[in-house]
Protein backbone atom coordinates (compact mmCIF):
# COMPACT_ATOMS: atom_id res chain seq x y z
CA UNK A 1 0.00 0.00 0.00
CA UNK A 2 1.67 3.21 -1.28
CA UNK A 3 0.83 5.38 2.23
CA UNK A 4 1.75 9.30 2.29
CA UNK A 5 2.67 9.84 5.54
CA UNK A 6 3.16 14.03 7.45
CA UNK A 7 3.36 15.40 10.46
CA UNK A 8 2.96 18.96 11.82
CA UNK A 9 4.55 20.73 14.48
CA UNK A 10 1.83 20.55 16.57
CA UNK A 11 1.31 16.72 16.55
CA UNK A 12 -1.46 16.44 14.18
CA UNK A 13 -0.79 13.88 11.88
CA UNK A 14 -2.01 13.01 8.16
CA UNK A 15 -1.85 9.99 6.32
CA UNK A 16 -3.32 9.53 2.66
CA UNK A 17 -4.17 6.69 0.35
CA UNK A 18 -3.70 7.70 -3.82
CA UNK A 19 -6.88 6.37 -5.27
CA UNK A 20 -7.85 6.82 -8.82
CA UNK A 21 -11.15 8.32 -9.78
CA UNK A 22 -13.56 11.46 -9.03
CA UNK A 23 -15.08 10.77 -6.14
CA UNK A 24 -12.52 11.84 -2.90
CA UNK A 25 -12.85 11.42 1.28
CA UNK A 26 -10.79 12.88 4.14
CA UNK A 27 -12.14 13.46 7.36
CA UNK A 28 -10.27 14.31 11.01
CA UNK A 29 -10.47 10.62 13.88
CA UNK A 30 -9.84 12.21 17.31
CA UNK A 31 -9.18 10.04 20.40
CA UNK A 32 -11.81 10.87 22.40
CA UNK A 33 -14.84 9.11 23.02
CA UNK A 34 -17.48 8.04 25.82
CA UNK A 35 -14.61 6.73 28.14
CA UNK A 36 -12.74 9.94 28.18
CA UNK A 37 -16.22 11.53 30.24
CA UNK A 38 -16.39 12.50 33.92
CA UNK A 39 -20.03 11.00 35.61
CA UNK A 40 -21.29 14.54 35.07
CA UNK A 41 -20.28 14.39 31.40
CA UNK A 42 -22.28 11.06 30.45
CA UNK A 43 -22.88 11.46 26.76
CA UNK A 44 -21.30 14.52 25.98
CA UNK A 45 -18.75 13.70 23.58
CA UNK A 46 -21.63 12.23 21.56
CA UNK A 47 -23.38 15.43 22.24
CA UNK A 48 -20.25 17.80 20.92
CA UNK A 49 -20.04 16.24 17.75
CA UNK A 50 -23.62 17.01 17.35
CA UNK A 51 -22.44 20.68 18.15
CA UNK A 52 -19.92 21.02 15.82
CA UNK A 53 -22.43 21.50 12.72
CA UNK A 54 -24.28 24.24 14.69
CA UNK A 55 -22.17 27.18 13.62
CA UNK A 56 -18.69 28.67 13.61
CA UNK A 57 -17.30 32.19 13.65
CA UNK A 58 -17.61 32.63 9.77
CA UNK A 59 -20.74 29.97 9.65
CA UNK A 60 -24.32 29.32 10.94
CA UNK A 61 -25.13 26.08 10.99
CA UNK A 62 -27.45 26.32 7.57
CA UNK A 63 -24.03 27.03 5.61
CA UNK A 64 -21.92 24.51 7.66
CA UNK A 65 -24.55 21.68 6.13
CA UNK A 66 -24.64 23.16 2.63
CA UNK A 67 -20.59 24.18 2.02
CA UNK A 68 -20.23 20.42 0.22
CA UNK A 69 -24.00 19.58 -0.52
CA UNK A 70 -24.07 22.72 -2.81
CA UNK A 71 -21.19 20.41 -4.65
CA UNK A 72 -22.76 16.78 -4.31
CA UNK A 73 -20.63 16.19 -1.71
CA UNK A 74 -21.63 15.24 1.70
CA UNK A 75 -20.41 15.65 5.23
CA UNK A 76 -20.77 13.76 8.39
CA UNK A 77 -19.81 12.24 11.63
CA UNK A 78 -19.91 9.73 14.57
CA UNK A 79 -18.79 8.88 18.13
CA UNK A 80 -17.58 5.90 19.91
CA UNK A 81 -16.46 4.94 23.12
CA UNK A 82 -12.67 5.87 22.46
CA UNK A 83 -13.25 7.89 18.94
CA UNK A 84 -14.61 11.39 17.41
CA UNK A 85 -14.38 11.40 13.88
CA UNK A 86 -16.03 13.87 11.26
CA UNK A 87 -15.32 13.64 7.81
CA UNK A 88 -16.63 14.13 4.06
CA UNK A 89 -17.12 12.36 0.84
CA UNK A 90 -16.79 15.24 -2.24
CA UNK A 91 -15.65 14.93 -6.11
CA UNK A 92 -11.42 15.07 -6.16
CA UNK A 93 -11.78 18.71 -7.53
CA UNK A 94 -13.54 20.01 -4.01
CA UNK A 95 -10.49 18.84 -1.69
CA UNK A 96 -9.97 22.67 -0.75
CA UNK A 97 -13.28 22.85 0.32
CA UNK A 98 -13.87 19.92 2.18
CA UNK A 99 -10.49 20.02 4.49
CA UNK A 100 -11.53 23.91 5.03
CA UNK A 101 -14.74 22.85 6.24
CA UNK A 102 -13.19 19.59 8.60
CA UNK A 103 -10.92 22.50 10.05
CA UNK A 104 -13.74 25.22 10.35
CA UNK A 105 -16.20 22.66 12.27
CA UNK A 106 -13.92 21.27 14.07
CA UNK A 107 -11.49 24.01 15.52
CA UNK A 108 -13.84 26.92 15.21
CA UNK A 109 -17.34 26.06 16.29
CA UNK A 110 -18.90 28.61 18.58
CA UNK A 111 -21.79 26.08 19.94
CA UNK A 112 -24.40 28.84 20.07
CA UNK A 113 -26.52 28.50 23.57
CA UNK A 114 -29.88 28.28 21.63
CA UNK A 115 -28.83 25.38 19.64
CA UNK A 116 -27.28 24.04 22.15
CA UNK A 117 -30.99 24.06 23.83
CA UNK A 118 -32.69 22.65 20.80
CA UNK A 119 -30.04 19.89 20.54
CA UNK A 120 -30.54 18.60 24.16
CA UNK A 121 -34.23 17.79 22.90
CA UNK A 122 -32.85 16.64 20.05
CA UNK A 123 -30.56 14.03 21.35
CA UNK A 124 -33.10 13.10 24.06
CA UNK A 125 -35.24 11.54 21.39
CA UNK A 126 -32.56 9.78 20.13
CA UNK A 127 -31.88 8.28 24.00
CA UNK A 128 -36.08 7.48 23.44
CA UNK A 129 -35.50 6.15 20.20
CA UNK A 130 -32.58 3.88 21.69
CA UNK A 131 -34.43 2.56 24.69
CA UNK A 132 -37.59 2.07 22.37
CA UNK A 133 -35.37 -0.91 20.57
CA UNK A 134 -34.71 -3.92 22.96
CA UNK A 135 -32.12 -5.12 20.15
CA UNK A 136 -30.02 -1.75 20.23
CA UNK A 137 -30.18 -1.27 23.87
CA UNK A 138 -29.01 -4.66 25.05
CA UNK A 139 -25.47 -4.23 23.72
CA UNK A 140 -25.57 -1.03 25.39
CA UNK A 141 -26.59 -2.36 28.67
CA UNK A 142 -24.30 -5.88 28.31
CA UNK A 143 -21.17 -3.23 28.27
CA UNK A 144 -22.33 -1.49 31.06
CA UNK A 145 -23.21 -4.97 33.01
CA UNK A 146 -19.25 -6.13 32.31
CA UNK A 147 -17.74 -2.94 32.88
CA UNK A 148 -19.60 -2.41 35.70
CA UNK A 149 -18.51 1.31 38.00
CA UNK A 150 -16.21 1.83 34.91
CA UNK A 151 -16.23 4.83 31.99
CA UNK A 152 -15.70 2.31 28.98
CA UNK A 153 -19.22 0.69 30.20
CA UNK A 154 -21.21 3.78 30.12
CA UNK A 155 -23.57 4.25 26.83
CA UNK A 156 -22.38 6.79 24.32
CA UNK A 157 -25.16 8.80 24.36
CA UNK A 158 -25.54 9.19 28.35
CA UNK A 159 -28.79 10.07 29.86
CA UNK A 160 -31.39 12.56 29.65
CA UNK A 161 -30.42 14.22 32.97
CA UNK A 162 -26.89 14.62 32.07
CA UNK A 163 -27.93 15.84 28.56
CA UNK A 164 -30.14 18.96 29.86
CA UNK A 165 -27.23 19.45 32.49
CA UNK A 166 -24.73 20.42 29.78
CA UNK A 167 -23.89 24.21 29.23
CA UNK A 168 -21.56 25.77 26.77
CA UNK A 169 -19.13 26.11 29.17
CA UNK A 170 -18.52 22.51 29.98
CA UNK A 171 -18.45 21.67 26.17
CA UNK A 172 -15.73 24.19 25.69
CA UNK A 173 -14.13 22.36 28.78
CA UNK A 174 -14.41 19.27 27.20
CA UNK A 175 -13.13 20.07 23.99
CA UNK A 176 -9.60 21.51 24.95
CA UNK A 177 -9.47 18.62 27.64
CA UNK A 178 -9.73 16.09 25.09
CA UNK A 179 -9.00 17.47 21.32
CA UNK A 180 -5.35 16.86 21.95
CA UNK A 181 -3.57 18.07 18.70
CA UNK A 182 -1.03 14.74 19.04
CA UNK A 183 -4.44 12.92 19.32
CA UNK A 184 -5.87 13.71 16.22
CA UNK A 185 -5.21 12.09 12.55
CA UNK A 186 -6.40 14.03 9.03
CA UNK A 187 -6.45 10.98 6.78
CA UNK A 188 -7.70 11.06 3.43
CA UNK A 189 -8.36 8.82 -0.08
CA UNK A 190 -8.49 9.68 -3.24
CA UNK A 191 -6.93 11.56 -6.39
CA UNK A 192 -5.19 14.35 -5.39
CA UNK A 193 -1.27 15.18 -6.15
CA UNK A 194 0.85 14.78 -2.65
CA UNK A 195 2.69 18.26 -2.62
CA UNK A 196 -1.03 20.28 -3.10
CA UNK A 197 -2.19 17.58 -0.71
CA UNK A 198 0.01 18.36 2.51
CA UNK A 199 0.40 22.23 1.92
CA UNK A 200 -3.43 22.28 2.20
CA UNK A 201 -2.93 20.03 5.34
CA UNK A 202 -0.25 22.57 6.27
CA UNK A 203 -2.68 25.25 5.14
CA UNK A 204 -5.83 24.74 7.26
CA UNK A 205 -4.15 22.61 10.37
CA UNK A 206 -0.45 24.38 10.97
CA UNK A 207 -1.12 27.06 12.88
CA UNK A 208 -3.92 25.06 15.18
CA UNK A 209 -2.38 25.80 18.60
CA UNK A 210 -0.46 23.15 20.84
CA UNK A 211 -2.41 21.16 22.74
CA UNK A 212 -0.35 18.03 23.93
CA UNK A 213 -2.35 15.31 25.74
CA UNK A 214 -1.25 14.82 29.85
CA UNK A 215 -3.88 12.53 30.79
CA UNK A 216 -3.98 8.79 30.53
CA UNK A 217 -7.20 6.88 30.53
CA UNK A 218 -7.77 4.55 33.44
CA UNK A 219 -7.76 1.25 32.67
CA UNK A 220 -10.49 -1.21 32.87
CA UNK A 221 -9.29 -3.63 35.35
CA UNK A 222 -12.23 -5.35 36.93
CA UNK A 223 -15.05 -8.10 35.83
CA UNK A 224 -17.10 -10.30 37.31
CA UNK A 225 -19.53 -12.91 35.43
CA UNK A 226 -23.38 -12.68 36.19
CA UNK A 227 -26.53 -13.04 34.95
CA UNK A 228 -29.10 -10.43 35.30
CA UNK A 229 -32.79 -10.79 33.92
CA UNK A 230 -34.75 -7.69 32.92
CA UNK A 231 -39.27 -7.58 32.76
CA UNK A 232 -39.26 -5.38 29.88
CA UNK A 233 -42.53 -5.21 27.46
CA UNK A 234 -41.59 -6.64 24.38
CA UNK A 235 -42.59 -9.43 22.20
CA UNK A 236 -39.69 -11.22 21.97
CA UNK A 237 -37.04 -12.51 24.74
CA UNK A 238 -34.01 -10.92 23.88
CA UNK A 239 -30.78 -12.56 24.99
CA UNK A 240 -26.95 -11.73 25.37
CA UNK A 241 -24.18 -14.17 26.67
CA UNK A 242 -20.87 -12.70 26.57
CA UNK A 243 -17.12 -12.06 28.25
CA UNK A 244 -14.82 -9.87 28.22
CA UNK A 245 -11.81 -10.54 25.72
CA UNK A 246 -8.51 -9.15 23.71
CA UNK A 247 -7.73 -5.72 23.83
CA UNK A 248 -6.66 -3.95 20.55
CA UNK A 249 -2.46 -4.61 21.56
CA UNK A 250 -3.44 -8.55 22.04
CA UNK A 251 -1.29 -10.63 19.58
CA UNK A 252 -4.67 -12.73 20.10
CA UNK A 253 -6.43 -10.06 18.54
CA UNK A 254 -6.90 -11.62 15.24
CA UNK A 255 -7.56 -14.67 15.99
CA UNK A 256 -10.64 -13.62 18.46
CA UNK A 257 -11.64 -11.78 14.98
CA UNK A 258 -11.72 -15.24 13.27
CA UNK A 259 -12.89 -17.21 16.28
CA UNK A 260 -15.82 -14.93 16.05
CA UNK A 261 -16.33 -15.13 12.54
CA UNK A 262 -16.75 -18.95 12.43
CA UNK A 263 -19.58 -18.88 15.63
CA UNK A 264 -21.58 -16.04 14.10
CA UNK A 265 -19.77 -13.36 12.07
CA UNK A 266 -21.76 -11.81 9.15
CA UNK A 267 -21.95 -15.01 7.14
CA UNK A 268 -25.08 -17.06 7.07
CA UNK A 269 -22.74 -20.23 7.23
CA UNK A 270 -21.66 -19.16 10.85
CA UNK A 271 -22.47 -21.71 13.34
CA UNK A 272 -25.48 -19.89 15.34
CA UNK A 273 -26.90 -18.80 12.26
CA UNK A 274 -26.89 -22.63 11.85
CA UNK A 275 -27.67 -24.33 14.66
CA UNK A 276 -30.42 -21.44 15.76
CA UNK A 277 -31.80 -20.30 12.83
CA UNK A 278 -31.70 -23.03 9.91
CA UNK A 279 -31.71 -26.28 11.34
CA UNK A 280 -34.59 -25.36 14.90
CA UNK A 281 -35.88 -21.83 13.75
CA UNK A 282 -35.77 -20.50 17.06
CA UNK A 283 -33.89 -17.15 16.19
CA UNK A 284 -34.85 -14.77 13.09
CA UNK A 285 -31.64 -12.72 14.55
CA UNK A 286 -28.64 -14.23 15.56
CA UNK A 287 -25.25 -13.14 16.03
CA UNK A 288 -21.77 -12.60 17.61
CA UNK A 289 -19.87 -9.94 18.26
CA UNK A 290 -16.39 -9.08 19.36
CA UNK A 291 -15.24 -5.50 20.22
CA UNK A 292 -11.72 -4.73 21.17
CA UNK A 293 -10.76 -1.35 22.74
CA UNK A 294 -7.50 0.01 24.06
CA UNK A 295 -7.17 -1.56 27.02
CA UNK A 296 -9.86 -4.21 27.20
CA UNK A 297 -12.34 -6.20 24.91
CA UNK A 298 -16.15 -7.16 24.62
CA UNK A 299 -17.46 -10.26 23.10
CA UNK A 300 -21.23 -11.37 22.94
CA UNK A 301 -23.46 -13.47 21.44
CA UNK A 302 -27.02 -12.09 20.40
CA UNK A 303 -30.62 -13.67 19.58
CA UNK A 304 -34.40 -12.92 20.15
CA UNK A 305 -36.64 -15.82 20.46
CA UNK A 306 -40.07 -16.19 21.78
CA UNK A 307 -40.55 -17.18 25.25
CA UNK A 308 -41.07 -20.43 25.01
CA UNK A 309 -38.07 -21.01 23.51
CA UNK A 310 -35.54 -19.25 25.15
CA UNK A 311 -34.00 -21.86 27.42
CA UNK A 312 -33.52 -23.98 24.24
CA UNK A 313 -31.81 -21.35 22.51
CA UNK A 314 -29.15 -20.82 25.15
CA UNK A 315 -28.80 -24.46 25.19
CA UNK A 316 -27.94 -24.52 21.10
CA UNK A 317 -25.55 -21.67 21.62
CA UNK A 318 -23.78 -22.97 24.78
CA UNK A 319 -23.50 -26.26 22.86
CA UNK A 320 -21.71 -24.31 19.74
CA UNK A 321 -19.73 -22.60 22.00
CA UNK A 322 -18.87 -25.81 23.52
CA UNK A 323 -17.86 -27.48 19.99
CA UNK A 324 -15.19 -24.82 19.83
CA UNK A 325 -13.34 -25.29 22.72
CA UNK A 326 -13.48 -29.07 22.66
CA UNK A 327 -13.41 -30.19 19.01
CA UNK A 328 -9.81 -28.68 16.99
CA UNK A 329 -10.86 -27.18 13.70
CA UNK A 330 -9.69 -29.32 10.65
CA UNK A 331 -7.61 -28.66 8.04
CA UNK A 332 -10.62 -28.08 5.67
CA UNK A 333 -12.07 -26.12 8.46
CA UNK A 334 -9.71 -23.85 8.79
CA UNK A 335 -8.77 -22.68 5.18
CA UNK A 336 -12.48 -22.07 4.41
CA UNK A 337 -12.48 -19.77 7.91
CA UNK A 338 -9.68 -17.91 6.88
CA UNK A 339 -10.45 -17.36 3.50
CA UNK A 340 -13.53 -16.03 4.45
CA UNK A 341 -12.18 -13.36 6.72
CA UNK A 342 -9.66 -12.69 3.93
CA UNK A 343 -12.88 -12.06 1.61
CA UNK A 344 -14.27 -9.99 3.94
CA UNK A 345 -11.22 -8.07 4.64
CA UNK A 346 -10.46 -7.32 0.89
CA UNK A 347 -14.29 -5.96 0.22
CA UNK A 348 -13.95 -3.69 3.21
CA UNK A 349 -10.58 -2.04 1.49
CA UNK A 350 -13.08 -1.40 -1.79
CA UNK A 351 -14.76 0.69 0.76
CA UNK A 352 -12.85 3.55 0.17
CA UNK A 353 -14.65 5.61 3.12
CA UNK A 354 -14.43 2.90 5.56
CA UNK A 355 -10.60 2.42 4.31
CA UNK A 356 -10.00 6.44 4.86
CA UNK A 357 -11.23 5.96 8.80
CA UNK A 358 -9.78 3.06 9.19
CA UNK A 359 -6.15 3.97 8.01
CA UNK A 360 -6.72 6.99 10.57
CA UNK A 361 -7.86 5.19 13.38
CA UNK A 362 -5.04 2.61 12.76
CA UNK A 363 -2.58 4.95 12.66
CA UNK A 364 -3.99 7.24 15.95
CA UNK A 365 -3.81 3.90 17.75
CA UNK A 366 -0.57 1.84 16.45
CA UNK A 367 1.26 4.62 14.62
CA UNK A 368 1.49 2.51 12.12
CA UNK A 369 -0.35 1.14 9.30
CA UNK A 370 -0.45 -2.60 8.25
CA UNK A 371 -1.13 -3.74 5.36
CA UNK A 372 -3.39 -6.07 3.88
CA UNK A 373 -1.09 -8.53 2.85
CA UNK A 374 0.86 -8.25 6.31
CA UNK A 375 -3.10 -8.78 7.56
CA UNK A 376 -3.18 -12.19 5.72
CA UNK A 377 0.33 -13.61 6.39
CA UNK A 378 -0.85 -13.21 10.07
CA UNK A 379 -4.29 -15.25 9.65
CA UNK A 380 -2.54 -17.67 7.60
CA UNK A 381 -0.34 -18.53 10.65
CA UNK A 382 -3.11 -19.02 13.03
CA UNK A 383 -3.90 -22.73 14.37
CA UNK A 384 -6.44 -24.29 15.40
CA UNK A 385 -4.80 -25.24 18.85
CA UNK A 386 -4.17 -21.98 19.05
CA UNK A 387 -8.09 -21.04 18.22
CA UNK A 388 -9.19 -23.79 20.34
CA UNK A 389 -6.99 -21.88 23.46
CA UNK A 390 -8.83 -19.06 23.08
CA UNK A 391 -12.31 -20.53 23.14
CA UNK A 392 -11.45 -22.11 26.38
CA UNK A 393 -10.20 -19.15 27.82
CA UNK A 394 -13.17 -16.89 26.02
CA UNK A 395 -16.43 -18.88 26.34
CA UNK A 396 -15.54 -20.81 29.86
CA UNK A 397 -18.75 -20.57 31.09
CA UNK A 398 -17.74 -19.93 34.32
CA UNK A 399 -16.35 -16.98 33.45
CA UNK A 400 -19.25 -15.99 30.97
CA UNK A 401 -22.25 -13.03 32.15
CA UNK A 402 -26.05 -13.19 30.94
CA UNK A 403 -28.24 -10.37 30.23
CA UNK A 404 -32.09 -11.36 29.08
CA UNK A 405 -35.05 -9.08 28.21
CA UNK A 406 -38.47 -10.81 28.95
Amino acid sequence: MNLIFHTLDNGIRLVHYPLPGIVAYCGLVINTGSRDETPAELGMAHFLEHMLFKGTRKRKAYYVLSRLEDVGGELNAYTTKEETAVFASFLKDDYDRAIEILHDITFNSVLPEKEIEKEKGVVIEEINSYRDNPAELIFDDFEELIFAGQSIGHSILGTPETVRSFSRQSLLDFASRNYNTDQIVFCSAGNIPERKLIRLFKKYFENVPVNIRTFTRPEANSYKPCSVTRKIDTFQNHCIIGNVAYNLRDERRLGMFLLNNILGGQGLNSRLNLSLREKNGLAYIVESSYNPYWDTGAFSIYFGTESNHLEKSIGVAMGELARLRTEKLGSVQLSKAKNQIKGYLARGYENHESLMLSLGKSLLIFNRIEDLEETYRKIDRITSSELMEMANEVFDPGRLSTLIYK
